[in-house]
């Protein structure tokens, strides 16, 4: 009889022991019920705002979180004109009618030609404007060219020569326009200063002249710089979208930055990963499509959240009078959305992932309960194949 008791001693200490360690089984994080109570916690003394996705909630989510563009901010605006200023190159030629009075025929001109309807021209190296906006121009002395065009410093040299010279003739030409470029920087295959042509070169131009992006373009931002205006967009939906493809002005800062999306897939996910995504955007049903949906042996369907840090801009003024934004400006907010109701299948569609955001999905209340029961029958027969092979070897 000594055995057998042994036996059931052990047994039941087993048991108790397996008893006292249910609480201790393992999790995939706070269940559905924690998370829906979870307005009634705080993140950085700051109150945790729960939102059920519905149609109206989507639609200031979108009206929110619309960041300025480039269509919207800097227009649909002409190619700059070409205005001289200081520092410019000009290449100026001059021609009188024969017989030329003024400047003559050079020998070289008269070896070839010794007619005397022979037009001349005179031969005048290239002006740079000065810090006065002025060059020099043989017989007409200092003019002032500064905020013109080069067709009105020819009608201006023409004039100043007029009665002096036989029917002058002038033609300017704009070589070197070092006040009339753009600046592109970043992550581009060569940063520089690029000149822009009377016709006017758009922003997709300028990237081009540098060489384009060196990182992929679903990984890149390109940020517009006017004055004391700055603008940043997903290259992406500059190249899809021709409105954003704006004209540049003289100038402007172009810089293309590596910027890289991402959110955190936890829980009852079929796989727990960050996972990157393209700076165009990514639906909650896109993104749960990435981790390969949710477990079907372990996720709650009434149990998917989306854990943000949101604008206030995008949250129901009735609810942010009661919410408290962080030092940065940010509500934490979690979204929550019940799969078990068929119209959440278009809410998933219509709400956007942003980078940074954490998709958890909640185990369902059974799963425990059936681990537990589990873990109990598998170590009650153990513990039971133990107590007969020690009576069967007594």
């Amino acid at each position: 009889m000594m055995p057998s008791r042994i036996s059931r001693s052990i047994i039941a200490l087993a048991l108790a022991a397996v008893c006292s360690a249910c609480a201790t089984l393992g999790g995939a994080g706070p269940s559905t019920g924690a998370i829906r109570d979870t307005a009634e916690a705080s993140y950085d003394d700051h109150e945790i705002q729960v939102i059920e996705l519905n149609g109206d909630v989507l639609k200031k989510i979108d009206v929110g979180s619309r960041t300025p563009n480039f269509a919207d901010v800097f227009g649909e605006t002409a190619a700059a004109r070409t205005i001289i200023s200081p520092g410019d190159v000009l290449d100026i030629a001059i021609w009188e009618a024969p017989p030329a009075v003024l400047f003559g025929v050079s020998s070289s001109q008269a070896q070839i030609s010794r007619r005397a309807d022979t037009a001349a021209s005179a031969d005048i190296p290239q002006q740079q404007v000065g810090e006065d906006g002025r060059i020099s121009v043989p017989f007409v002395g200092r003019v002032f060219v500064a905020g013109l065009k080069p067709e009105e410093v020819e009608s201006l040299i023409v004039s100043r020569l007029t009665g002096r010279a036989h029917d002058p003739q002038a033609v300017v030409r704009l070589v070197d326009n070092r006040t009339r470029a753009v600046t592109v920087l970043g992550e581009v295959a060569t940063s520089g200063r690029f000149d822009l042509s009377p016709r006017g070169e758009r922003l997709l131009d300028a990237l081009a002249s540098a060489g384009g992006p060196r990182e992929p373009i679903g990984q890149s931002t390109i940020q517009l710089a006017r004055g004391n205006v700055q603008v940043a967009m997903p290259l992406a939906a500059v190249i899809t979208n021709p409105q954003h493809n704006v004209m540049l002005q003289p100038n402007d800062v172009v810089t293309v930055l590596h910027q890289p999306y991402s959110f955190v897939a936890l829980g009852a996910v079929s796989r727990n990963a960050e996972v990157p995504f393209e700076s165009v955007g990514l639906s909650l049903a896109e993104a749960l499509g990435r981790v390969g949906g949710l477990n079907d042996r372990r996720a709650d369907i009434k149990g998917v959240f989306v854990f943000r840090m949101e604008s206030d801009d995008a949250i129901d003024p009735v609810i942010r009078t009661d919410a408290k934004t962080t030092r940065d400006g940010k509500v934490p907010v979690v979204y929550s959305l019940r799969m078990s109701d068929p119209a959440s299948l278009f809410a998933m569609q219509d709400f956007t992932m942003r980078d940074g955001d954490v998709l958890y999905i909640s185990t369902a209340p059974g799963v425990e309960l059936e681990r537990f029961l589990n873990t109990l029958s598998t170590t009650a027969f153990s513990i039971v194949a133990t107590g007969n092979a020690l009576d069967s070897s007594n």
